[in-house]
């Protein structure tokens, strides 16, 4: 039997989700999803800086709508579809945040700088401090990544598509914005569009999957620490070591190289003691990039592009990559906690989603209600650090082999 294709088992099904009716229900959905995102990021269960100006964004995309003299609807925000370069310079003078789109969004700026700025604020001393720990639970934390290619494919997705969708899995946002731009960049917009959204579920869902699978006698554990002092590594090996990985990841995957450049220039700026470079980049250049990233993917929520049969396969894919990756970081925990006979929280290996500093700080939470006394940040960080690396690893795999596979 051929790969599940939804127009194929039913073939009236894109003459039904592009009809009038169901697009007008569609918005009437968003403009409630939005009101509901705006709310739940006010109350800080999901992330309010992305978040907030992400509901805003839907409800006036859903809501702006204009008749244009071809008799088509259309709005003054953007149209994320154009590609002929005489229609860009059109619309650019047209479309309020169309320049934002074109010159900042669509070729994956905006995510290097946000990666910039995430690189800014890692002290990559705690992932020296335990480096295999560390590395292991982020390799389990990948789970959904690799797991999802695979499912994808059998729902009849491309190999390509596959991977953009998997890396919803590694709960890192600049990473599938930019691989999916790389690899499926038809589907660009609903892949970026269903990853943040569903990055939100990390900080309210995790915690959740978390009670489930570990008992509260665990999530209770207060690790014994080592008698001898850690090790504190000076920023100088910490520079030498962002410069050394930079460069060989960069000549391994060049494909990815901007990524692995703005990570590891954030870090070396932080080593370097440029504290006017790291305030820049930390403040004004993170926190605008976010800003005009939650606004410009509430704008693409509209109805019209999000009605796709395929983004119904995209919806199931992305939570179902999330929910593997944090199985496969519980699980990771799990086998530390046996690895080292009892003296290991296996909560940390939630953090091992790279949601940086999200899961961290989530499995940290967990631990701290369950017992006070216990410190599990430390190791959290450090999974999490491990995270963002290997996700981006995975990411520059994805996109420098995928293309060639059939």
């Amino acid at each position: 039997m051929d790969a599940l294709n939804l127009t194929s088992l039913f073939p009236g099904i894109g003459t039904f989700f592009s009809s009038p009716f169901i697009i007008t229900l569609a918005r009437f959905i968003l403009i409630g999803l939005g009101i509901t995102v705006i709310y739940l990021g006010r109350k800080n269960v999901l992330e309010p800086l992305v978040m907030i100006p992400m509901g805003l964004g839907m409800i006036a995309i859903n809501t702006g709508m204009l008749y244009m003299p071809n008799g088509q609807i259309g709005n003054l925000f953007l149209d994320p579809m154009l590609s002929d370069t005489d229609q860009l310079m059109n619309v650019m003078q047209i479309d309020f945040l169309q320049p934002i789109y074109t010159l900042t969004f669509s070729n994956g700026l905006i995510a290097c700088f946000i990666f910039m700025g995430i690189g800014a604020l890692l002290d990559i001393g705690y992932l020296l401090q335990r480096p295999y720990t560390s590395m292991f639970l982020a390799l389990c934390g990948e789970l959904g990544t690799f797991l999802t290619v695979p499912i994808a494919r059998a729902m009849g997705l491309t190999l390509n598509e596959s991977a953009s969708i998997a890396m919803v899995g590694g709960a890192d946002g600049p990473m599938v914005l930019f691989t999916s731009l790389s690899l499926a960049k038809h589907l660009f917009v609903p892949i970026t569009v269903v990853a943040y959204l569903y990055l939100g579920l990390t900080y309210g869902g995790y915690p959740y999957l978390v009670k489930l699978l570990i008992p509260q006698r665990l999530r209770a554990i207060k690790m014994k620490r080592e008698t001898k002092k850690a090790k504190n590594y000076s920023a100088t090996t910490k520079l030498s070591l962002a410069v050394v990985l930079c460069l060989i990841l960069c000549l391994l995957f060049p494909v990815a190289a901007p990524l692995f450049f703005s990570l590891f220039m954030g870090i070396v700026i932080r080593e370097s003691g440029l504290t006017h470079f790291q305030e820049f980049i930390t403040n004004t250049l993170l926190y605008g990039s976010t800003f005009l990233l939650g606004m410009l993917l509430g704008v693409l929520c509209d109805a019209k592009l999000l009605t796709d049969p395929i983004v119904f396969k995209l919806l199931i894919l992305g939570i179902l990559a999330l929910l593997i990756s944090g199985i496969g970081g519980i699980m990771g925990g799990y086998i530390m906690y046996f690895i080292k006979k009892g003296n290991f929280n296996p909560v940390i290996g939630i953090a091992a989603v790279s949601c940086v500093p999200t899961t961290a700080k989530v499995a940290q939470k967990i631990v701290s209600k369950e017992n006070p006394s216990s410190m599990i940040l430390p190791e959290a960080i450090g999974a999490n650090i491990s995270g963002v690396i290997t996700t981006a690893i995975i990411a520059g795999l994805y996109i420098t082999f995928f293309p060639h596979l059939k």
